[in-house]
């Protein structure tokens, strides 16, 4: 075991809400003394199938636990995924298939032993416990807390507020999920930020049954590669797959490489912050010699990006794309091969162009990467959204992916 001070300054790193550091470290002293590893849990609604670098920085916490020598529980929440959390949300999550959850559970639980030690997590599918309650044990949950306590979360607050409706079974998340505590008997439950009720739900049903109530931390929310820094602060939606703002876990390393190397400068510190193993000196060195002009921010990103592609694939990956970025971009040197495409007309949107070289998943994503300065034709940066291509070939860049377009009369 890690001396007390040592393992503290890992583990609060990067925390938003702790309940509370004094337990944890009466928890952490306890287990020094007697070899007893704390039991840390967090829980994964398979409710999509990949797992994004946002996933991963509660991920990264967990296996810091493991580090450290504590047992990491993963509970899949394949029966809770059928309720549907509606944190954050101003309506309900359409229901999942059986099918749909099996088959998310199965890839959520293989993708985390991209971050998590194999060996050393314990993989628990909450539908073991939850699927064998009857409709007695429901009621008696149901009645370990209040309608007043529940309406104190937050979404529901304004949901109630605005005459939005509230199902019933939302109502019982909360409860299923403190409920996996309570049958874990952990010591420690990790979530993001939007998850604080829940984790406290469990912490007060953990007192209910007689348990030593469980700590609470959560880790933020990371945002997505369109994040910007204005007025000080970062802006900009969380990291999600349907804003195609994302970086999986699973994809190509060049994919990894090109998208991280895309993120603006300052939000990059706010990625280090959240994804890097670094220590926070190294972090801070580095950022520190940015601001004094003797480190170029793309170097900094670019030790960023080879990290986390290394962890997701392997270093000789790693080198070997950051070898062929700074070939292409770098030097400026355009592939040799190149999705090809043809429109008919004359003259084609700039927007338009984007979106058929498929280089653009919609109007608005071209839009906006013409606006973030991320797109190029035929080598000359564009930022007017209204730009057309008028008759020939051009080479189209958004980001690090070419295309070349042909407009036909």
């Amino acid at each position: 075991m890690f001396p007390v001070d040592e393992q503290l300054a890992v583990l609060t790193r990067g925390v938003v809400d702790l309940v509370s550091e004094a337990e944890l470290r009466s928890r952490l002293e306890t287990s020094v003394k007697t070899g007893r590893p704390l039991k840390i849990k967090a829980g994964f609604d398979p409710t999509r199938p990949d797992l994004h670098l946002g996933h991963t920085v509660l991920m990264s916490k967990m296996r810091q636990f493991q580090q450290l020598g504590h047992e990491v529980i993963f509970v899949v929440g394949d029966f809770t995924a059928a309720i549907g959390d509606p944190s954050g949300r101003n309506k309900t999550r359409p229901p999942l298939t059986r099918e749909e959850i099996v088959a998310g559970a199965e890839s959520y639980a293989e993708q985390a032993f991209k971050v998590l030690d194999r060996d050393r997590t314990r993989l628990e599918y909450n539908s073991s416990w939850l699927g064998r309650m009857g409709f007695d044990d429901v009621i008696r949950l149901a009645g370990k807390y209040t309608l007043a306590r529940m309406m104190e979360r937050q979404d529901f607050k304004d949901r109630w507020e605005n005459a939005v409706s509230i199902s019933l079974h939302e109502l019982l998340y909360p409860l299923a999920q403190g409920y996996d505590s309570v049958h874990l008997e952990c010591d420690v439950e990790l979530g993001g930020t939007d998850q604080l009720f829940n984790l406290m739900v469990g912490r007060d049903l953990m007192k209910e049954w007689g348990q030593r109530p469980q700590i609470v931390m959560t880790t933020p929310i990371l945002e997505g590669l369109s994040a910007r820094f204005e007025g000080g602060r970062i802006v900009g939606d969380k990291m999600s797959k349907s804003l195609d703002n994302y970086v999986g876990v699973s994809e190509p390393a060049e994919q990894q490489l090109g998208k991280l190397m895309s993120v603006g400068d300052e939000v990059m510190w706010r990625y280090y912050e959240l994804l890097s193993a670094e220590p926070s000196e190294v972090i801070a060195e580095r950022r520190a010699r940015c601001a004094r002009g003797e480190m170029n921010p793309r170097d900094a990103k670019m030790l960023l990006a080879k990290e986390i592609v290394a962890r997701f694939h392997s270093d000789a990956e790693a080198e070997r794309v950051h070898a062929a970025w700074e070939k292409q971009f770098s030097q400026r040197q355009v592939p040799d091969e190149m999705p090809e495409h043809t429109l008919s007309g004359g003259t084609c949107t700039l927007v338009a162009s984007l979106v058929a070289a498929q280089l653009a998943a919609s109007n608005g994503d071209a839009r906006r990467k013409i606006e973030q300065g991320a797109v190029d034709v035929d080598s000359q940066r564009v930022r007017d959204v209204k730009a057309t291509l008028t008759e020939g070939r051009h080479v189209l860049r958004a980001g690090r992916h070419y295309a070349a377009i042909t407009i036909t009369p």
